[in-house]
Order: C-alpha cells, then sequence, then structure tokens
C-alpha cells in the first residue's frame, strides 16, 4: 500500500507552460489525501515558484525545492537545508564568467543574475519568478546560503561541457543534473530529491515500499530508482522510462491522475 507520493511539477503535475493544475490532478490528489496519503511535491523550482503550485490544493503539503536543498511545508515551516559550500558556489561562477556562459544564483529564495539577457527572460516566463540583477561581482558577494546554481543555453553541446568540467573538477562536491533540456543545474554534492525523500519518509515513518514518485525529467531518475515505486511519465525522457518499470499516459493525456488511480487508488 503506497503512504507516500512524491510528485514532480513540470512535465508531470503541470502540462508544460502553464501554471494552473489541471482539474483532474487536483482531484486525484484531493482523492488521496481523504484516503490518508502523504502527498509531497519534489521540483527543481525555487520555493517560491513552487508554492503557487501547492496553494491549489487547498491544503499544506511539503514542498522538497532546490532538486532536495530545502524542505519546507506550504505553511511556512522549513524541515531540512543544505547549501553549498561557499568557495565552490564562487569557483563555479567565475568558470561560467570566464567561458562566457550564463549562470545565476540563489540565496533567501530570490533569484540573482549576473545580466539580464533572453536566457534570464525566458526563465522569468516559464517559472513566474522574478530575476535581481546583480552584476558578476555581486553574483560572486552572494555566495551564501546557496541551494543552487543553473546554467541556461539552447545549445546541448555548451550544456553537456559546462556540466561535464563541473563534475570533473569538483568530483562528489557538487551534484550535477539537469531538469529541462536547456537547464543545467549544480547542487552540494550528495543533494538530490531520492534523498530529500528519504529524509521525509524517516520522518513520517515510512517503509521504502510504501512510496511512489512520479516524474519526466533526468533530475527525477534518483527519486524513480530509489522508492519502492517509480513511475515514468509517457512524456518523460527516455532515460527516465528505461530506468523503471512503470510509464503512465503523457502529461497532455492525464497521465498523472491515470498513476494515482492504477498505482495508489
Amino acid at each position: 500500500m503506497i503512504k507516500l507520493f512524491v510528485t514532480d511539477i513540470d512535465g508531470t503535475l503541470l502540462p508544460a507552460g502553464t501554471a494552473v493544475v489541471p482539474p483532474k490532478n487536483i482531484e486525484a490528489v484531493k482523492a488521496m489525501i481523504k484516503a490518508g496519503v502523504e502527498v509531497v511535491i519534489a521540483t527543481g523550482r525555487m520555493y517560491c515558484s513552487a508554492l503557487p503550485i501547492a496553494a491549489q490544493f487547498g491544503v499544506p503539503l511539503p514542498i522538497i525545492a532546490y532538486n532536495g536543498a530545502l524542505i519546507k511545508s506550504s505553511a511556512g515551516e522549513i524541515l531540512h537545508t543544505q547549501y553549498m559550500d561557499e568557495a565552490t558556489v564562487i569557483e563555479i561562477i567565475k568558470f561560467f564568467k570566464t567561458s562566457g556562459r550564463h549562470i545565476q544564483s540563489y540565496s533567501d529564495d530570490i533569484l540573482y543574475v549576473p545580466e539580464r539577457n533572453r536566457y534570464v527572460e525566458l526563465y522569468e516566463t516559464n517559472l513566474k519568478v522574478e530575476a535581481v540583477e546583480v552584476g558578476w561581482e555581486g553574483l560572486l558577494e552572494r555566495a551564501k546560503n546557496v541551494p543552487k546554481l543553473l546554467s541556461i543555453s539552447d545549445n546541448p553541446d555548451e550544456l553537456a561541457a559546462g556540466m561535464n568540467a563541473t563534475k570533473k573538477f569538483f568530483g562528489d562536491k557538487v551534484e550535477v543534473t539537469r531538469s529541462h533540456p536547456m537547464f543545467a543545474e549544480f547542487m552540494a554534492g550528495g543533494v538530490s530529491k531520492a534523498g530529500a525523500i528519504k529524509i521525509l519518509a524517516d520522518k513520517f515513518g515510512f517503509d521504502n515500499e510504501e512510496i511512489l514518485a512520479i516524474g519526466d525529467s533526468e533530475n527525477d531518475l534518483q527519486m524513480l530508482t530509489s522508492v519502492g515505486l517509480g513511475v515514468a511519465m509517457g512524456n518523460a525522457v527516455p532515460a527516465v522510462k528505461a530506468a523503471v518499470n512503470h510509464i503512465t499516459a503523457s502529461c497532455d493525456e492525464d497521465g498523472f491522475a491515470k498513476a494515482v488511480y492504477d498505482f495508489v487508488l
């Protein structure tokens, strides 16, 4: 029996480019809660960006934000934080500045960018947040309490090069993942949605076999393969589909709600 249900947001709970949870998904979540299932949102988003999504269910929900670096209830209670090492943040920012690539930082749930560009505007539009432009020096001065750095590029080779260079230089000190074809994300070593789920499972007293996770992107891969039941969306990237035993319909075909009724209710 599933007692803990963990869901990604973009491409899973929400169709791409939207901000309103489909009614069928809201009904499915409310039905789970009524049945006694604990529902958790797990996202690479900022907490402030995930909060309006969680609010649409009308009940407090735990939110795993920044790919696991922050766990905070939608009522505002902080359950866990794990920030990046300050020196590491500075080194990564300097590397991206020198190589002429975009990098943005987060601290105290504020998005900081060195300069406004089309990537920043794309991010603001898609995630419904507003960036604060601080220049490269301002970015370096805000290296404390950083849960995540994020690079954006529409050049797949450039994005992969930045990810690979960071992995090679920092090794286990930095967790590197991708939440979107254009987004490379960097957290403290060991930070993941999977790790955050383990923290919540221990807090709630759930066994791993009682946990279901559902998602679609590379940053969902660890959580889908670490829990008792991992479900990939029909629109998931190939690596995610290949890693799990269960695939539901796509986000646009009510795959989230279908998974709830197929595997939980």
